[in-house]
């Protein structure tokens, strides 16, 4: 068997063994548009803010992993870094795993950003190319977080299109300044490398 032959044949079969790796890449997108609650220092706390934004998401092969010697998965690592188009300035940064529980045909997306609050998403993967995840009760977060910034859900699709664009929507439910929120965030993304560097 040839090299190429070979490379082949390993993709298909990470592709049997975690269909997710489909979405396996360095995407770069300067589509997104965030909407989130504005901060206490405007006129206007709590209300809609909206901010474009630019941003790369790296999604590469990860480890597996047994649970109570029953689930077993297999996962992708997720670092998303988030830049507003008005400064250049990053103003959100996510590490976690997009898992696949062959079992039962669950996706998991599990990811912690450095506010004190960790996610842990469960869904479905819809077409070959299109998953979506959500939950209103798996949430890590901290005293503080807990009584200023409350998570109350989570929500997201994500999809590879027709064109080999990576496009996501989500929402994050909060209980912020007293009100509800629903934060949006979406984005249409390029793959730029099949992989990352590291």
């Amino acid at each position: 068997m040839g090299l190429a032959m070979a490379g082949a044949s390993l993709f298909s079969h990470a592709q049997d063994v975690n269909p997710l790796s489909r979405f396996i890449g360095v995407w770069e997108g300067d589509q997104g548009v965030d909407v989130s609650p504005a901060q206490k220092k405007t006129r206007a706390p709590g209300s809609a803010a909206v901010s474009p934004f630019f941003e790369r998401i790296e999604i590469s092969a990860g480890p597996a992993a047994t649970n109570a010697s029953e689930q077993d998965l297999e996962a992708l690592t997720v670092r998303q870094q988030v830049f507003r188009k008005s400064d250049q300035q990053q103003f959100h940064d996510q590490l976690g795993y997009l898992i696949w529980d062959k079992k039962n045909s669950k996706v998991i997306y599990s990811f912690c950003v450095p506010r004190g609050v960790c996610v842990s998403a469960e869904g479905e993967l819809n077409k070959k190319d299109e998953f979506s995840a959500s939950t209103k009760t798996a949430f890590a977060e901290t005293e503080f977080m807990r009584k200023n910034a409350k998570t109350e859900g989570f929500s997201i699709g994500m999809n590879i299109n027709p064109d080999n664009s990576l496009s996501y929507s989500q929402i994050t439910a909060l209980n912020i300044y007293g009100n509800q929120f629903s934060h949006a965030d979406s984005n249409v993304l390029r793959k730029v490398a099949d992989k990352p560097a590291h």
